[in-house]
């Protein structure tokens, strides 16, 4: 009985051997190929993707004429942002799509359960369609450039997951830049330099010197909203009544612009000087800004992904309202009144006013969305410093918050003498309206 027992268990230990031997036979051998993780999620990821696009669309801005203002840039990186926002949610598991968030916005193409998707190469592919999108006819360096930046960028993510897996990606990526880009060409700002004759009548705008151009998106207010009721509350307070009596606030009013003019300190020079943004990157200046204070946190790409589309959807809204409050009232700028009523015949601005209605100030209410968005997301006592225009040998600017970023950027419009100071501060407040209502009515986290 003994050894029969002794057999027995003699027998199980060879077939549990051959067992283990068979098993790891058929155990394929990892590769360098091979998916590390078959169904990583997106917070695994660096931003690296996002930033090197970020840095080619700020090249794009920069070296094009087509953007002009701060409105088109607003729209090209703003269906950019969500393109890449949508490209990598599905690896996010507690977020979801803004498809049936965004006005008008189609459902989104999904992934297929079960199969592994790489994220950087999801949004790689969807950033390069974007840029390429908004961009068509730009130098060819600039083409070459994108496409050394996507090629660079596909061989690096190709050698680290595989054919399948890759091919896969760059699809699903490129789908969703079709739909977004699609989408995009529907929310009227194709319509808004239709014909418009300005109305006429004292304190109302007019062509200013030396351009004396026509005025710039009459109509871009009627633009579709990314957020139904974003500008709820928004309204401003109306500026003083048009005047010529010197004790008017209308007066006083002006006079305060021609009076800082008279007396600018080297400091308020280069303040206005800094958010002209001209030569610089326009609109693109507020994603240079969110570039740097995500490069310095240096999250992973599902935060980064979030926070660009946040952020550019209010500055695409917050420009929306600001062109409807400016046409309403077609306010005059201030060289208008201060050579025609003032006297002062020779009298100019430190740069050419913008060629639109003065209130309210656009940069002042992006600013204020900006402001209040960012302060959302890291609080308010946040230090950084912008360095955006280092290249052209300005001084960097350096902020303890977002609102006093905010607060400096309505001052320079003043400085500058292209706007009154009620026109920057009230810009300010109703920028910071429509990001609060941002930050109350759309959801990312599911």
């Amino acid at each position: 009985m003994e050894n029969s027992t002794k057999l027995t268990s003699t027998r199980w230990i060879l077939l549990a051997g051959i067992c283990l031997l068979f098993l790891s036979g058929c155990k394929k051998e990892k590769g360098p190929k091979d998916d590390p993780g078959h169904l990583n999620q997106t917070n695994t990821y660096s931003s690296e993707v996002a930033f090197k696009w970020i840095d080619m669309q700020l090249r794009l801005f920069r070296t094009n004429a087509t953007p002009i203002g701060g409105l088109p840039p607003a729209r090209y990186f703003t269906y950019s942002a969500i393109a890449l926002y949508e490209s990598v949610v599905p690896g996010m598991p507690s977020y979801q799509t803004l498809s049936g968030q965004l006005t008008g916005m189609p459902a989104m193409p999904q992934t297929t359960p079960g199969l592994a998707y790489h994220w950087p190469t999801c949004a790689n592919a969807a950033l390069a369609a974007m840029s390429r999108n908004f961009f068509p006819g730009t130098s060819a360096a600039n083409i070459s450039a994108m496409d050394s930046l996507e090629n660079s960028l596909n061989s690096t993510y190709k050698a680290e997951v595989g054919n399948d897996k890759f091919q896969r990606s760059v699809q699903f990526g490129k789908s969703i830049a079709q739909l977004i880009f699609d989408w995009s060409k529907t929310d009227g700002s194709a319509d808004a330099n239709a014909p418009y004759t300005p109305p006429v009548g004292p304190g109302l705008w007019v062509p200013t010197p030396p351009a004396l151009a026509a005025p710039f998106g009459p109509y871009w207010g009627n633009n579709r909203l990314m957020v139904q009721g974003s500008l709820d509350g928004s309204t401003p307070i109306a500026p003083p009544v048009y005047s010529t009596d010197p004790s008017s606030d209308y007066y006083k009013m002006v006079k305060e612009v021609y009076d800082i003019s008279q007396t600018l300190t080297p400091e308020q020079t280069a303040i206005a000087l800094y958010y002209r943004d001209n030569p610089g990157f326009g609109g693109g200046h507020y994603l240079s800004i969110l570039r740097q204070v995500l490069q310095q946190e240096n999250p992973q790409l599902d935060f980064t992904a979030m926070a660009f589309a946040k952020v550019s959807i209010g500055i695409v809204d917050a420009g929306i309202g600001c062109w409807k409050i400016k046409y309403q009232y077609n306010q005059e700028r201030p060289i208008t009144y201060i050579r025609g009523v003032l006297g002062y015949s020779t009298w100019n601005s430190l740069f050419p006013a913008p060629n639109f209605p003065d209130f309210t100030s656009a940069h002042s209410a992006i600013a204020g969305v900006f402001s209040a968005i960012l302060t959302d997301l890291f609080g308010n006592n946040y230090h950084f410093t912008d360095h955006s225009y280092d290249y052209l040998g300005m001084a960097p600017r350096p902020y303890d918050s977002f609102d006093a970023l905010a607060q400096e950027i309505g001052a320079a419009r003043l400085y500058a003498g292209i706007h009154y100071r009620i026109s920057c501060e009230r810009g300010v407040k109703v920028g910071g309206i429509i990001g609060q209502n941002i930050n109350n009515k759309l959801k990312f986290k599911k």
